[in-house]
């Protein structure tokens, strides 16, 4: 089932960025028949129809609707010498035109402001307005998109794509888990739901397009920050420890200064205690009692496989880390600067360096050595934190604490948005799927492909209320998705 011509049409005049583009063209001596609005919709068409990103689709898609809307659309237009129809020479050059006006005079592998901005706009037309505000969470990822032109393997650099380069991907296959490819860095960031609240169609809303040289993550925080000055409030913000490595200014600090709330996987490197501030240990981005366990400050993540009984340890001690955490008295000000205070003072735990806490029951934790010579975190009242104190690891939940690990979850929804462009079945984005160079051809049909892709998931999630809606009224349970069946090599080697 394919999208509608009139609902690719309002995609279109909903975004806004037809008439932008028409006016950073050229005005030729010769009227040019291929307007960029129908331009675009030939993109879509093309992609609805899980056709490669070629212009010959383009052409092919235009040329084939029927003839009162090749009319209107002046596919066909009545020349001097009667009717004459598009040509690709034509879909060619408007599509060059428009290529050259959204990219740099000078490319440095990452889009312009007018791309970048068509991007942004294409994407939000395409999410209903009963979904808008549905969810401010976003989970963000990068993925590889491969250039169809390659460097020769010696003798020279230089190809017919200068602004890809080489990158690394990991890989899920049998062998080594990472290879080079020479190309792009796609990142996206995809709508899911909100901690403890309904499901959501998870569209894509946002999405940016970088070479290889450089970093994704400064790629994709600009798009995001941007997104609170066009209305969109951001909520929270899910990545992978890709993201929490950067530097605090390359990714956390930009995105606390928008709004957002971060959720995300610490990387090995981040993990457990990093220094002290005023005597308090700095780990895992809380601020904890000089006399915390070390076995609880050098806690990791949850292994994926764990049973319920390390599950419920696994808690257990989190919860007991977060009784030793410095308690937060204030939220963030202007300037990022917040109050904590002694966990003891705070009524956390006891501890003989606050007489008032040892009246608590003995169900809290006890320090029984404290500090023979108390740092400022024990003898004052209250703490002031700058915000450049873990900036870095600073996040909504304690990591890697059962709240942490429910509401990151959350984050394969970004995971579910590339392998829904990368599946064979539709438009699989491999190397050949797109034969033009350069990033803004490049960005502009992945931007119509997240587009006809967010029609898909309209369309398949309607079906599925549909079909529940049925069932309901007809007294059948809801319909299940199957589990996939889990073979391992053990399983096959293994004699029945």
């Amino acid at each position: 089932m394919s999208t509608p011509l009139p609902a690719l049409e309002a995609i279109i005049d909903g975004s806004g960025i037809a008439p932008r583009i028409e006016a950073l063209l050229p005005a030729g001596v010769r009227h040019r028949q291929l307007r960029v609005r129908t331009l675009l919709l030939g993109m879509l068409l093309t992609l609805d129809d899980r056709r490669p990103a070629c212009l010959t689709g383009v052409h092919a898609a235009l040329t084939a609707l029927p003839g009162p809307d090749q009319a209107r659309l002046a596919v066909t237009e009545d020349w001097g010498d009667g009717p004459h129809q598009l040509t690709y020479r034509q879909a060619e050059y408007t599509f060059r035109l428009v290529t050259k006006a959204l990219g740099k005079d000078t490319p440095d592998g990452t889009p312009s402001a007018g791309l970048a901005a068509v991007l942004d706009d294409l994407l939000e037309a395409t999410i209903p307005a009963t979904d808008k505000d549905t969810s401010t969470a976003l989970a963000v990822d990068w993925t590889d998109v491969e250039s169809f032109s390659r460097p020769p393997h010696r003798g020279s650099t230089a190809c017919a794509d200068p602004e890809a380069s080489w990158g690394h991907r990991n890989s899920n296959l049998p062998g080594p888990k990472g290879e080079m490819f020479f190309g792009y860095y796609l990142s996206a960031a995809t709508m899911v739901r909100e901690e403890n609240g309904p499901p959501v169609r998870e569209l894509t809303r946002r999405i940016t397009l970088s070479s290889c040289h450089a970093d994704p993550v400064r790629a994709l925080t600009p798009v995001l920050a941007r997104m609170p000055q066009q209305g969109i409030p951001l909520g929270d913000i899910l990545a992978d420890s890709g993201y929490a490595h950067r530097d605090p200014g390359a990714w956390a600090l930009p995105l606390r200064a928008a709004g957002a709330q971060l959720v995300q996987d610490l990387h090995p490197h981040d993990r457990g205690p990093q220094g002290t501030y005023h005597g308090a240990i700095i780990a895992n981005g809380n601020l904890y009692c000089p006399a915390t366990p070390g076995k609880l400050l050098h806690l990791g993540p949850l292994p994926p496989a764990a049973s319920r009984d390390d599950t419920a340890a696994h808690d257990q001690q989190t919860a007991e880390l977060a009784r030793h955490k410095l308690g937060r008295l204030t939220a963030d000000d202007t300037d990022g600067y917040h109050r904590v205070t002694c966990p003891a003072a705070a009524g956390k735990l006891r501890c003989p360096l606050r007489p008032g806490s040892l009246t608590l029951d003995r169900s809290r934790p006890e320090i029984l050595a404290p500090p023979e010579h108390p740092p400022g975190c024990c003898t004052q009242q209250t703490l002031t934190i700058p915000p450049d104190v873990a900036a870095k690891t600073r996040q909504k939940h304690d990591y890697p604490s059962a709240a942490h690990r429910r509401s990151y979850t959350r984050r394969t929804g970004a995971e579910r948005g590339f392998s829904t462009i990368k599946d064979p079945a539709s438009n699989t984005v491999t190397r050949g799927w797109c034969r033009l160079t350069g990033l803004a051809p490049l960005a502009l049909w992945l931007a119509a492909l997240h587009a006809t892709r967010n029609q898909r998931i309209l369309r398949a999630w309607d079906a599925r209320q549909a079909e529940d809606q049925r069932r309901a009224a007809a007294g059948l349970p809801p319909m299940t998705r199957k589990r996939r069946r889990k073979t391992t090599l053990a399983s096959l080697s293994s004699p029945p």
